[in-house]
């Protein structure tokens, strides 16, 4: 199969994709796409439920999966830097319909994405106003915010990274400052409260608490947290110098996840019991019970509601702009490759896909007012099945990987022409896919062990499986495409790529 070019021009040929981001924008877009509500408000959840020592565990192996897919991926990216990414490497280096189906379940999956931010943005904007000036509606901020993100991806690639760059900068100094507080707490130089201490570590069920099951819900949890480093990939079609620039991202990532996720976890359980009734109040839009924020009050600072709600704020629009931009270029990627209409392949002036950023942008709008407006459990499906193929695309990233590196061998080419070339082969791989199979599979697993099995519950955790591999199946019928063979895979030349 060759090299999909999803970089080619319009119909008319006279745009391309443009490589206008720099080393610093790819390397915020990996950090800040792991940082968000999942760390400042849920992990207070994840600590409750397991206990510290659970909680940073699975923190830890998390962590470690995912840095070994970011080393898949950085591989993939830097030898093959295309917009449709997953898309591409499943379909060239796996199957013709397996990277089909990962293009068009990403798709959905940041485009509902998109949705939700959306409505948490409407509820933390409910922190500082209980009621929306002039008597509007509450979705007035949902409708204001997606407008907001809609510009900056509508402009230009540097837009958005430059955009992406000072959101993820200001979270990143949110969790620096807090971990700067948390030590001094620790080594009681500041004032950490009355239940701080090691202490925390020995108290109740603790360092170990709700057993394997919980240690599995917990992981679920944070694996959504980890989600969006993948953003590196889609990224990497419009990176100036992404041999060179795509590596250098990724060997920071692991710093980064060590820094911001283990050693913030570690210091709210040691400040904060996992008995803290405002840790069990598992409610991800409420800052008040934030462990960042009872770490910052417990050190004095009243105003720390008020800083983490505004904090909170720019991580929902970050992801919010992240996920337009991810969406709009796998969609582009798909057009481009003749798996959606070659409309959405069009590209601006300024080498903007804009026609698929406002399908986008269309989808995203329904979904959130499906959630304002009622449909309630057909939103959580909607939910369910995003968050499902956020991990399927985990899956995608380690099988391609793996295949790639096996063809790439098989026939006789040489490791040291990779422009980044991942150390932990195959281990990294098997790893990451192995563990992301357990998690994805064994979410909801309680619900078998039920005398009634509970099929709503079931049917609601799972539905994005067994849309995955309709798709997949379905485009494998029709199209009658089978497994790329090792021999047969196509591994383009630097100038080709570089074209492309």
């Amino acid at each position: 199969m060759a090299l999909a070019d999803t970089n080619t021009s319009t119909a008319e040929g006279k745009h391309r994709l443009r490589r206008s981001l720099k080393a610093r924008h790819l390397t915020m877009i990996a950090v800040g796409g792991s940082i968000g509500t999942g760390l400042f408000v849920a992990s207070g959840a994840t600590i409750a439920q397991a206990g510290p020592g659970g909680a940073l565990l699975s923190y830890a192996l998390i962590g470690l999966m995912v840095y070994f897919l970011m080393t898949s991926l950085g591989e993939l990216a830097a030898y093959m830097p295309v917009s449709g990414s997953f898309s591409t490497y499943g379909a060239n280096y796996v199957e013709p319909g397996f990277g089909f189906a990962l293009g068009w379940n990403y798709w959905y999956n940041w485009a509902v994405t998109v949705a939700v931010d959306l409505v948490a943005a409407q509820l933390v904007m409910q922190y500082w106003f209980p009621e929306t000036p002039l008597g509007l509606p509450d979705w007035i901020w949902s409708a204001l915010f997606l407008a907001f993100i809609f510009f900056l991806n509508f402009l230009s690639v540097k837009g958005f990274g430059e955009a992406e760059f000072w959101f993820a900068l200001i979270k990143v100094v949110t969790v620096i400052i807090f971990i700067a507080l948390g030590v001094l707490m620790i080594f009681g130089i500041l004032k950490g409260g009355n239940n701080a201490g090691w202490s925390n570590w020995t108290i109740g069920d603790a360092p170990f608490a709700g057993g394997f099951s919980a240690m599995i819900g917990v992981a679920m949890i944070v694996g959504f947290s980890f989600q969006g480093t993948e953003l590196i990939g889609i990224a990497a079609g419009e990176s100036a110098d992404p041999g060179k620039n795509i590596p250098r991202a990724v060997r920071q990532v692991f710093w980064r996840i060590l820094l911001f996720y283990i050693f913030a976890i570690l210091i709210v359980s040691v400040l904060v019991p996992y008995t803290d009734p405002s840790l069990l109040r598992n409610n991800e839009t409420d800052v008040s019970v934030s462990p960042f924020t009872l770490v910052f009050q417990h050190a004095g600072l009243l105003s720390a509601a008020a800083v983490m709600n505004a904090v909170i704020l720019t991580s929902v629009l970050s992801a919010g702009n992240s996920g337009m931009y991810a969406s709009t270029r796998m969609l582009y990627a798909l057009a481009a490759e003749g798996k959606a209409p070659r409309i959405f392949a069009k590209l601006s002036a300024g080498g903007v896909p804009r026609n698929a950023l406002i399908a986008t942008t269309v989808v995203a709008g329904l979904c959130f007012l499906t959630s304002r407006f009622g449909n309630q459990q057909v939103y959580l499906w909607l939910l369910n099945t995003s968050g499902m193929t956020g991990f399927i695309a985990w899956l995608g990233i380690a099988v391609s990987h793996y295949r790639f590196r096996r063809g790439y061998m098989a026939q006789g080419r040489s490791l040291s022409d990779l422009p980044y070339r991942s150390g932990f082969f195959p281990l990294g791989p098997i790893f990451a896919f192995v563990l992301c199979l357990i998690i994805t599979l064994g979410q909801n697993y309680q619900a078998f062990l039920e005398d009634k099995i509970d099929w709503a519950g079931v049917a609601a955790t799972y539905v994005g499986i067994p849309l995955f591999l309709a798709i997949w199946f379905g485009y494998k019928i029709v199209k009658r495409t089978r497994f790329v063979r090792y021999s047969e895979m196509e591994f383009p030349e630097q100038a080709e790529r570089e074209k492309a």
